[in-house]
């Protein structure tokens, strides 16, 4: 793994690596977003998939309230089957596929070991990447560009948000809690588009005028890992906050993406 210009490597999942470069560091606050986030990988390498997503969550939970830092987990709406929405954060989880199991053993194995931790549900997300592959959704680009026919799933109902607009929702959480307003425990954000990976690229076609006549709609549960049809979340609880940031999908998968229609 390369490491840019002002970013430390660091392995979670080895042991006292992680406790090392947090005594040296000392933060305030630690928000843990690494994990294995692609369902069908999780399906093949389950145990892996439980190191990084629970055992290490918790471990890093555990370190956070040794060293007194404040950590952010960062979870998923997988935990949900989409069976019943829009969820609430007190509802109970219904993990469809392995990912989303992991995601849910990793929230209980955080808030056993801290109890101060805060989570935070996020739906599909985007935004700038070096490789289009990063994003389940800058991934769908080629199939645009490729010309050829593709049936694309036009069942399961996703709610993406801009990576900008959670570091944003992230940045006030950590601002209320400076003010004074201890908050723990789980808060959840859900964009506010609803759109399935097939109206996601008839988005992209529109933005870029591009071809979109051998792009076909499959209205068919997608194969692989099962996905909940509709895990819209209730964003209530940031809300009550003032707490709320969605940037637009068009406007955010152009900017995401303008440089990768130059190059191709």
């Amino acid at each position: 793994m390369k490491v840019k210009k002002n970013l430390i490597k660091c392995n979670l999942t080895t042991p006292g690596e992680v406790e090392k470069l947090i005594e040296e560091i000392r933060p305030n606050y630690i928000v843990h977003a690494a994990a294995e986030r692609f369902p069908d990988k999780v399906e093949k390498d389950f145990e892996a998939a439980k190191l990084l997503n629970v055992a290490t969550s918790g471990r890093l939970a555990k370190i956070a309230k040794q060293s007194g830092s404040k950590l952010i987990y960062i979870s998923s709406d997988y935990v949900f089957d989409g069976t019943s929405p829009p969820y609430k954060d007190s509802d109970t989880p219904n993990p469809l596929n392995k990912y989303g199991e992991t995601k849910y053993e990793g929230e209980k194995a955080v808030l056993s070991e801290n109890s101060e931790a805060l989570i935070l549900r996020i739906p599909i997300l985007y935004g700038p990447v070096e490789s289009l592959d990063e994003s389940a959704v800058s991934c769908l680009l080629p199939l645009l560009l490729s010309e050829k026919e593709k049936s694309v799933s036009d069942y399961e109902k996703r709610y993406p948000s801009h990576t900008r607009d959670i570091a944003r929702i992230i940045c006030d959480l950590i601002k209320v809690n400076e003010e004074g307003t201890s908050i723990s425990g789980i808060y959840q954000w859900s964009g506010k588009e609803q759109l399935t990976k097939y109206g996601m690229l008839k988005a992209m076609a529109e933005i870029f005028s591009l071809p979109f006549e051998h792009i076909k709609p499959d209205r068919n549960p997608s194969p692989g890992a099962p996905r909940p049809y509709d895990a819209l979340m209730d964003n209530s609880k940031l809300e009550n906050l003032q707490i709320s940031h969605h940037i637009d999908f068009k406007s955010g998968i152009k900017e995401c993406l303008k440089n990768w229609i130059r190059w191709c």
